[in-house]
C-alpha cells in the first residue's frame, strides 16, 4: 500500500468507484490526460464511495450551506484522488500538486468560494504535506455546474516518469 493510501486509510477515508453517469449523460473525455511528467485533470464533482454523485445538490448559499460545500469539495478530493490512482497506478507518483480551479456553484451574493475550495486544499495538504501539497489556486463561482452539483474542481499535478 502506498503511503498516501496508507494516510488515507489512516484517516477512514475511502477513494470512490468510478462515476456513475445520470442516465443519458456521456462524457467523451479522460478524467486524466497524461503528457510528460504532467496530468491534466478534468472537472470533478463530489461522489460517493459507490461512484453516485453525492448529495446535496443545488446552489451555495441556497440549497448547499458552506460547510456542506466544503465537505463536498473534500469528497471532490477524493474523486480526484480516485481517477489519479486509476491513471497512475500510485498516488506517491505525485511529485508535486500545481495548479487547481475550484468552482463553487453560487446562489447570488454568495462570496467565500475561497472557503468552499478550502476542503479540497486543507485534504491534498494534508495528505501530500506543504511541500508537495500546496498548489496555485483559483476559486469562483459559477451560474450553474453540471447535474446541480454544488462544487467541481480540475486541476494539474508533475509525476514521476
Amino acid at each position: 500500500m502506498s503511503k498516501i493510501e496508507s494516510k488515507l486509510h489512516e484517516l477512514g477515508l475511502v477513494l470512490p468507484a468510478p462515476l456513475i453517469l445520470p442516465p443519458g449523460a456521456t462524457l467523451p473525455f479522460p478524467w486524466v490526460r497524461v503528457h510528460g511528467s504532467r496530468a491534466f485533470i478534468s472537472g470533478h464533482g463530489p461522489q460517493n464511495a459507490d461512484g453516485s454523485l453525492a448529495r446535496p445538490l443545488g446552489k451555495v448559499g441556497a440549497e448547499v450551506t458552506l460547510e456542506q460545500a466544503r465537505v463536498a469539495a473534500r469528497l471532490v478530493g477524493l474523486s480526484i484522488l480516485a481517477s489519479l490512482k486509476r491513471e497512475l497506478g500510485d498516488l506517491d507518483r505525485i511529485a508535486a500538486w500545481l495548479r487547481v480551479l475550484g468552482m463553487v456553484n453560487s446562489a447570488p451574493g454568495f462570496n467565500q468560494q475561497p472557503s468552499v475550495i478550502n476542503g479540497f486544499t486543507d485534504l491534498i495538504v494534508q495528505l501530500y504535506g506543504p511541500q508537495r501539497g500546496q498548489h496555485a489556486r483559483s476559486a469562483v463561482g459559477m451560474a450553474q455546474l453540471p447535474f446541480d452539483i454544488p462544487v467541481e474542481i480540475e486541476g494539474e499535478v508533475e509525476i514521476q516518469t
